[in-house]
């Protein structure tokens, strides 16, 4: 197993490299998926019962309303067909903390939205607190 130093003595092994990158496929993917019954199911993987999302001065806390908030998401962006959800080659973390920049991506292939989101991960792993921080918004 290849492993690099991070500071502090720390290791980041390829087994953590790869943890991280299946949380970040996992998290994008949620935003993609068109089956409500699927959706639920990532979203009960990937967030802690009650982990919190953190986005434009709102917050959506526990299952039910994470389940709502990426529906609309879903419905707005993806369904109809504007938009994909991508991922910039970003994807790093340090510890418990995850960090991507996410976005929008037209049939084009330009970034039409991104934001930059830190995942707080619990001990079983699953998303305590994920805070999505625009740094590019939609055009009016």
């Amino acid at each position: 197993m290849a492993a690099r130093a991070t500071g502090k003595g720390k290791i980041m092994t390829e087994m953590t490299r790869t943890a991280t990158a299946v949380i970040a496929g996992r998290y994008l993917a949620v935003w993609s998926e068109p089956d409500p019954a699927a959706r639920r199911a990532a979203i009960e993987e990937l967030w802690a019962p009650d982990g919190a999302e953190f986005v434009e001065g709102v917050q959506f806390r526990g299952h039910e309303e994470l389940q709502g908030r990426v529906a609309r998401a879903y419905q707005e962006f993806v369904a109809s067909g504007r938009y994909t959800v991508t991922a910039a080659s970003d994807v790093t973390r340090h510890d418990d903390i995850v960090t991507m920049t996410v976005q929008l991506t037209d049939p084009g292939g330009e970034v039409a939205w991104a934001a930059r989101v830190f995942l707080l991960l619990g001990q079983d792993g699953r998303v305590r607190e994920d805070y999505q921080l625009t740094v590019k918004p939609l055009a009016a």
